[in-house]
């Protein structure tokens, strides 16, 4: 995994706008209404070799497919494994308890960004990675997008094992530790597939943060404990891979809203830490987490690791100043050593598809080439 040794370099975490006559095709496949695929397959190559050639345009360091021919960065296994049935999982709100009416509000929004028709099914048996061909698809596509550019430094992102179980609810296997487990080695094959074609492998982990919201029974002891079970899962699934071909991602909720609920950075940081990945994603321009640069005042970055902090929040249509994202990069910089830090994103542009994506596409793209403006004026500050 390449580092920042003479200059920051930059990244993003994931998923990318989409064309709109993609975004409606998957949209349609969802719904169950019928498509041509080999349609829908020339879409997906061509909107693949797109953003690789935007990413390159704007000036991003490590890039990768965008999610393009995912319809949601979590949602899409459930057509890959074997063992889950659309009886649609429920899950609690976030913030209804303290703030109903925008709860409400939001909820309201929501219905018209994603579309109701993706469907979060349940586990009735046992689960296993079936549909080989559609993992195929998407490491064939981003290969043909880089033929023509030369060496890159590529990712592609996979859905960790608790963050399907944080979707999916179990209906099988009776015990969150089995069926984890069970995940974890099913999702394994995705795993490997991804590292053996010679991409660096971004597994996405919000179970890690969302976890503080979603089980407010929970004692913090208790959630840790449940955490810990998470990375021990994850790390078995990951185990033949050599942990600097590996990134995760930290993230609280995509969404712009209070995050009051959110899990302290500092309370979750030695956990994650036991992951196998080198580098960690996280947030860090969300007006709740923005402080918490100051964490590495008196938290030493493990030996061997790096840091990915999101530089631009992914929740508005504001593009943030060059200097300001050169200021983020700094704080980072100067505490933990500027070749353990890669500027990055808090979260992705498009994680759902949809034809109302809350970030405008045109902004997405501006707010990327701010932060490569900044990490220009970070490196000249730091070298």
């Amino acid at each position: 995994m390449r580092r920042s040794t003479e200059r920051i370099l930059t990244t993003h975490t994931g998923s990318l706008p989409r064309p709109s006559n993609l975004t409606e095709m998957l949209c349609s496949r969802e719904k169950g209404q019928p498509i041509d695929q080999f349609t829908l397959d020339s879409l997906i190559h061509e909107a693949v070799e797109e953003v690789v050639a935007k990413q390159c345009a704007v000036g991003v360091d490590v890039l990768n497919d965008g999610e393009l021919g995912k319809v949601a960065y979590s949602v899409y296994v459930k057509n890959r494994l074997s063992g889950f049935q659309d009886k649609n999982s429920s899950r609690p709100s976030i913030i209804e308890d303290d703030f109903p009416e925008y709860t409400e509000r939001m909820e309201r929004e929501q219905r018209t960004i994603v579309s109701s028709d993706i469907k979060l099914p349940v586990c009735t048996g046992p689960v296993a990675y079936t549909e080989h061909l559609a993992i195929q698809k998407d490491l064939d596509n981003l290969k043909h997008a880089l033929h023509s550019l030369g060496p890159q430094e590529v990712f592609m992102t996979a859905a960790s094992p608790g963050l399907v179980a944080h979707f999916f609810q179990d209906h099988y296997y009776g015990g969150e530790e089995t069926y984890i487990y069970a995940l974890a080695d099913a999702m394994k094959y995705e795993y490997d597939a991804i590292y053996r074609s010679g991409f660096v492998l971004q597994v996405d982990c919000p179970d890690l943060t969302m976890s503080g919201w979603n089980r407010l029974q929970y004692s913090p002891n208790e959630l840790n404990q449940i955490r810990e079970l998470h990375v021990e899962a994850l790390n078995h699934a990951l185990r033949d891979i050599p942990p600097d071909r590996l990134r995760l991602h930290l993230c609280w909720g995509n969404y712009e809203g209070p995050h009051h609920l959110d899990t302290p950075l500092e309370d979750i940081i030695e956990i994650v830490f036991k992951a196998r990945p080198s580098a960690i994603s996280f947030e860090a321009a969300n007006p709740r987490h923005g402080h918490e640069w100051k964490l590495f005042e008196n938290i030493k970055v493990p030996e061997g690791k790096l840091i990915i902090p999101g530089v631009l929040d992914s929740t508005t249509n504001f593009i943030e100043h060059p200097e300001l994202v050169q200021q983020r990069i700094v704080q980072y910089a100067k505490l933990v050593g500027r070749e353990n830090v890669i500027a990055g994103t808090d979260c992705g542009f498009a994680h759902f598809a949809t034809t109302s994506p809350k970030v405008d596409p045109r902004i997405a793209w501006s707010k990327l080439r701010a932060m490569t403006e900044g990490a220009h004026l970070a490196s000249l500050e730091l070298w």
